[in-house]
């Protein structure tokens, strides 16, 4: 029996979540949900010097409002609780014991200085940044240059120690990558890095084994930066649990500057004018304020499918996807190698193609509060069914979700400007006598006040009328109900305003208009 797929996203809580993290948890939510498996969410604070107050809460509203629902989170545990690697501190210890009764690590009790010091004294032009690996460690306070006594002493007076791996030297290893393929490694090019802190907590080196293993994770999929750590990663797991038991991974390619060159950061995003980050996150530490697509206006289907083709495709000319679409046609093996560019000018293409497929009933709770931010009143929306509807009607206009205030404000509060400049260009005394002889009489008749039929009105009374070109009158007729030349089609703004708003702005607009004429001439 094959075993059940279940990945993971482990971030620090060290501050807003940029789009490289939300992608790769997005890829492992993707891969597992393909296969009928679980995704989880584990909060990896083992450095506590860089926790951040309210990331972890940022990080759990981002996968939210993403759509990306872990099935085990803090908030959400399973039969593998804690999820947050702070709170499973004792177990650490443990493993990291195993591994120095086994021969595999060591106590190393080296000060900062000894530690900067070493990196001086050794430093030549063959070897310009000495690490402590299989050539060094010899030479310094561990418990491998020093006697067991010694070690024992040390330990016992209380003297600070860390454990680092004991990375043996000149071996080759060798793993397979879903998306690289065949990866090798020499050992000599790796330092024995550290495994458990002086505070006791471990470094992600030894947490991440130690909590996949215990998580039973089938798959990790994580950034190609960690990519230099994996040999150390494959030989805890072959001390610890066995080779065999390791998840297969894949290492993500890289979300380039939109020139290529480099790796996209929140400053790149600040300095060209776009986010980088899902929501907005203000550092409590230097209340730095960082732009997320979140606010910017971006829908949540939209900011996701334009971030699962950074960098991967189905192979087909497809470009719209939605999250079930995603889950059913997601291949880890599609996935670029090579680092992918960010391009905001398409990112802004999905949200526009994503409102047109969104109902304008499922874009209310978004648009809604913007416009009574704007000043708009409840009373003056009415009823969300309306919204809806004014929604659907001017949603073809919208790019970004504040477009919506613009394009819709117009139907729940009279124009405070009318371009009557533009309404008065073929303007004649006789097409104001129409409005008010004629036009104005036949509508405060009306009793089917819809589009279709007000539209025939209006073309039957110009016909009655003789006017020969009745679309000299359809301008000021727009702007008469919505401001300017702007808007949806005419009929339709006026059969959602409703009867008597719609009439008392003509007889407000048609004042307006006579008067810019009257001053023009």
């Amino acid at each position: 029996m094959e075993k059940k797929v279940r990945t993971r996203f482990a971030p620090s809580p060290t501050g807003g979540l940029h789009l490289g993290g939300v992608r790769t948890a997005l890829y492992n939510y993707l891969f597992a949900k393909h296969f009928g498996g679980e995704f989880i969410l584990r909060i990896e604070d083992t450095d506590q010097t860089r926790f951040v107050p309210g990331a972890e809460e940022y990080i759990t509203e981002t996968l939210k409002w993403s759509g990306i629902n872990p099935d085990e989170s803090p908030a959400n545990p399973g039969q593998y609780a804690p999820y947050r690697q702070s709170e499973r501190k004792p177990m650490y210890k443990e493993y990291a014991e195993k591994l120095i009764t086994e021969g595999h690590a060591y106590y190393a009790f080296d000060t900062p200085e000894e530690l900067t010091a070493m990196r001086e004294n050794f430093k030549s032009e063959s070897n310009p940044s000495p690490k402590y690996d299989f050539t060094l460690r010899d030479k310094m306070q561990n418990s491998l240059s020093l006697t067991e006594e010694e070690t024992k002493a040390k330990i016992e007076a209380g003297i600070p120690y860390v454990v680092r791996i004991k990375m043996e030297a000149n071996e080759k290893i060798t793993f397979t990558d879903l998306i690289r393929g065949e990866v090798s490694f020499n050992t000599s090019d790796v330092d024995d890095k550290v495994l458990l802190k002086a505070d006791g907590m471990p470094t992600y080196h030894l947490a991440v084994v130690v909590d996949d293993y215990l998580m039973k994770i089938t798959h990790a999929f994580r950034g190609e930066e960690w990519l230099p750590s994996s040999p150390i990663h494959i030989k805890l797991w072959e001390y610890l649990f066995g080779i065999e038991n390791m998840p297969e991974w894949a290492h993500l390619p890289l979300i380039m500057k939109p020139d290529g060159k480099g790796k996209l950061s929140k400053r790149d995003g600040a300095k060209l004018g776009f986010p980088v980050f899902a929501m907005n996150w203000t550092d409590p530490r230097d209340n730095e304020f960082t732009e997320g697509f979140r606010e910017r206006g971006f829908v949540p289907e939209a900011f996701v499918n334009m971030l699962a083709l950074i960098g991967w495709n189905d192979g087909t000319e497809q470009e719209l996807f939605s999250l079930k679409e995603l889950i059913e046609k997601f291949d880890i093996t599609r996935v670029h190698k090579g680092g992918a560019k960010f391009n905001y000018t398409k990112a802004l293409w999905f949200n526009k193609e994503w409102l047109k497929q969104i109902p304008g009933v499922d874009l209310v709770p978004a648009v809604k509060p913007l416009l009574l931010a704007d000043g708009v009143t409840e009373k003056q929306i009415d009823a969300d069914i309306i919204l809806a509807g004014v929604i659907d009607l001017v949603k073809e206009k919208c790019t970004l979700l504040p477009d919506f205030v613009k394009q819709a404000d117009f139907f729940f509060r009279r124009p405070a400007e009318l371009d009557t400049a533009s309404a008065i260009k073929k303007w004649t005394l006789e097409d104001a006598k129409f409005y008010k002889e004629q036009l104005i009489p036949v509508y405060e008749n009306c009793a089917n006040w819809t589009a279709q039929n007000l539209e025939e009105l209006f073309m039957e009374t110009t016909q009655k009328a003789g006017i020969e070109k009745p679309g000299n009158l359809m301008l000021p007729l727009r702007i008469m109900w919505v401001g300017g030349k702007f808007g949806p089609h005419v009929f339709d703004v006026a059969a959602l305003i409703g009867k008597k708003e719609a009439l008392e702005r003509m007889n407000i607009g048609l004042k307006a208009i006579e008067k810019a004429f009257e001053e023009k001439a």
